[in-house]
């Protein structure tokens, strides 16, 4: 099987089979100072890619590792797998964010020590047991702290609400501004039902893609994020982004869009280029990534800055935020051999894992 082996910048204390998250999976076996990844297997709902994830799972499992590592959710298929062999093996599940900082961190030789970070994408699932996706986190291999996060709003009808982002658009308008069904959406959050809780930068790009192209539906996963990075890149003119909130609460920072859904609405009714907006919506996400790394760093110190999810596939917006956090002085992190996206999330579970022992 090819492999890509990774180097790590300690020993783990036991040998560690990794098995992934639910879309874009990866098997991680790691030992020693050596990870090996394995190709990816995609979306474990379909019938080959959980084939090929459990056959490649078997070959790994010959290598007789001491810990299994899997995701937090109980319901991805990975996991299930993982929990599947608890009477010969220790199971140890990993929260999907950490996973992704940590999976930075190794690939980029990181020894074990506090850093801020940043990971951002579409859904994990949180310590709290509600979705999480847009996270600051304070973090060395070990341990991790929730430093700040994105206000979490509804997303109604569940997974519906991302091929459908005119939800995400509603509920970041508190159901108050004039959209199509509008008052059934409210009506649906207010029942309780199918409407659960997210912090999740991924489906905060749906919403801005939503609004700004003027799209109420999507055909697959982050299709308007990916529109609207386009249309963003046609606007050569920097301008500057919209306002947001940063509030303190006994949990951490919390950060508060609200008022950017506003701001673009009356930009659209004033007619304003929609590639200049788009562009103004990607210069906000990155102000907010450098506030609140400058919050953090004045909190805790720390100066190094990882990032990591889905998002950061954004090649516009990766550039916006390096450019600036380097010129506040942080020292920045990226990945380097695997993607941003959730197959790098097996490197993090084993490396997390096998640091723990």
């Amino acid at each position: 099987m090819k492999t890509l082996e990774i180097k790590l910048p300690f020993k783990l204390k036991k040998s560690v089979l990794a098995l992934g998250p639910q879309t874009k999976n990866t098997i991680c076996w790691a030992k020693a100072d050596r990870a090996w990844v394995s190709p990816l297997h995609g979306d474990l709902s379909i019938h080959k890619s959980l084939s090929d994830f459990e056959r490649c799972a078997k070959y790994f499992l010959k290598k007789r590792p001491k810990i299994i590592a899997c995701d937090l959710h109980p319901e991805y298929q990975s996991t299930r797998y993982a929990f599947s062999l608890q009477n010969r093996y220790l199971i140890r599940p990993i929260q999907h964010h950490h996973a992704h900082i940590a999976s930075c961190m190794a690939e980029n030789g990181l020894k074990n020590q506090k850093i801020i970070g940043v990971a951002f994408d579409g859904t994990g699932l949180g310590v709290d047991n509600t979705i999480w996706g847009a996270e600051f986190l304070l973090c060395d291999y070990k341990n991790f702290s929730r430093g700040a996060h994105l206000k979490e709003i509804p997303l109604v009808g569940g997974e519906r609400a991302i091929l459908e982002p005119r939800r995400l658009v509603a509920a970041w308008l508190n159901f108050d501004q004039a959209i199509d069904k509008k008052q059934l959406f409210r009506k649906i959050y207010l029942c309780g039902i199918n409407s659960p809780l997210a912090s999740s930068m991924g489906r905060l790009f749906d919403a801005a893609g939503s609004l700004i192209l003027g799209k109420e539906k999507a055909k697959f996963e982050a299709e308007l994020a990916i529109e609207l990075e386009k249309l963003a890149a046609k606007n050569y003119l920097k301008t500057a982004g919209y306002k947001f909130k940063i509030s303190k609460s006994p949990e951490g920072y919390i950060l508060d869009p609200s008022g950017i859904f506003k701001q673009i609405v009356r930009d659209l009714k004033a007619k304003k280029p929609r590639e200049q907006i788009a562009q103004k919506f990607h210069a906000t996400v990155a102000q907010m990534i450098l506030k609140t790394c400058l919050i953090l760093r004045r909190q805790s110190k720390i100066n190094k800055v990882v990032l990591s999810g889905g998002v950061f596939q954004n090649k516009l917006l990766l550039s916006i935020c390096l450019d600036l956090l380097y010129k506040q002085g942080f020292k920045v992190f990226t990945h380097q051999q695997l993607s941003c996206n959730d197959a790098g999330v097996s490197l993090g579970q084993a490396v997390i894992s096998g640091y723990r022992g």
